[in-house]
């Protein structure tokens, strides 16, 4: 913990977070793990950003939202997806082929991106009706889209992900609902947030949850069971000490989880061709996390960005 500790000061100090500089503190970050092998039955996770997450077994794999274009500046000109920017990422991740992307929610640094990297993987493209209407507007095959229910569960060869619906971190952006086929270039606030998920992934006996979004809805996850938890942190450090201590109380210890890895920290304008950014209060969101897993015994860890790891390293069953 005095490591973890150490790492948020540097970061504070520097302003930024290079590989270089997250590899000064590897005592503290899930160690990079070989990336699975086919019939292995074992899990590999790599992290590109903001909840870009990428689930591999070595026979199938999925991708929460798929976020690579980062336009810069997005409050005044209107965005699209960068096609080019998208296959030079997912050939940096080595992905030649997806079963699914799954869209956490419909703003634009969770669903620009998420049909075009669908349609250059052979992917299902899965998400809230919101999520299908802008695949829809991209030319998406409408044959290929799921829109699961609320605790609705989809198979990709051994993982199965179930859809719980949840709620946006609190704040005035993009609300409501995408309820026609949505056109590019557009304005960012026409990617309006629609449903949102928490995800639940079971492989080989083994849970996870995806928490893309820094928002909860008050027992929609009771019953439910994860061991790890990517915990999506942006915009946390703006709230109080109230809805920390929520938050905390019902994405983390509800699940029953033993570890918690941050995600959605980093500055999403910046370019994925330089190192991972923190957001403004990154600081102090840790400083909360810090404080709330070692008063309840969970491990905190970060992951570094397009490195393979194992999110059960050393945790047994």
């Amino acid at each position: 913990m005095k490591q973890l500790a150490s790492l948020i000061l540097g970061l504070v100090v520097s302003g930024w977070c290079s590989a270089a500089g997250l590899a000064d503190f590897k005592d503290t970050l899930l160690p990079e793990s070989p990336r699975a092998a086919a019939g292995d039955k074992r899990l590999s996770v790599m992290f590109i950003g903001v909840s870009t997450l990428l689930f591999d077994d070595g026979d199938t794999a999925f991708m929460t939202d798929g976020y690579f274009s980062r336009p810069g500046n997005v409050s005044t000109a209107k965005i699209e997806p960068d096609p080019a920017r998208i296959t030079r990422s997912l050939q940096r991740a080595g992905v030649k082929s997806l079963a699914a992307v799954v869209a956490l929610h419909s703003h634009f640094d969770h669903a620009l991106d998420s049909p075009v990297v669908a349609q250059q993987t052979g992917a299902l493209l899965v998400g809230s009706p919101s999520t299908a209407n802008i695949g829809l507007g991209y030319g998406f095959p409408q044959a290929r889209i799921r829109v699961p229910g609320n605790g609705e569960t989809l198979a990709f060869g051994r993982f199965k992900l179930t859809f719980v619906v949840s709620s946006h971190f609190p704040a005035t952006f993009a609300l409501g609902d995408i309820t026609a086929p949505l056109t590019v270039p557009a304005r960012a606030s026409d990617f309006k947030v629609g449903e949102v998920y928490s995800l639940l992934v079971e492989h080989e006996g083994r849970t996870l949850l995806v928490q893309g979004s820094a928002g909860f809805s008050p027992g929609a996850l009771n019953g439910r069971k994860a061991e790890v938890v990517y915990l999506g942190i942006g915009g946390l450090a703006s709230r109080d000490e109230a809805y920390l201590d929520a938050y905390w109380r019902e994405i983390v210890l509800t699940v029953g989880a033993r570890r918690v890895v941050p995600v959605h920290w980093d500055n999403f304008y910046r370019s994925l061709d330089e190192a991972l950014m923190p957001s403004p209060g990154f600081d102090r969101a840790m400083a909360g996390l810090l404080f709330r897993s070692k008063a309840d015994k969970v491990d905190l860890r970060l992951q570094a960005e397009w490195q393979w790891t194992d999110p059960f390293s050393g945790l047994p069953r």
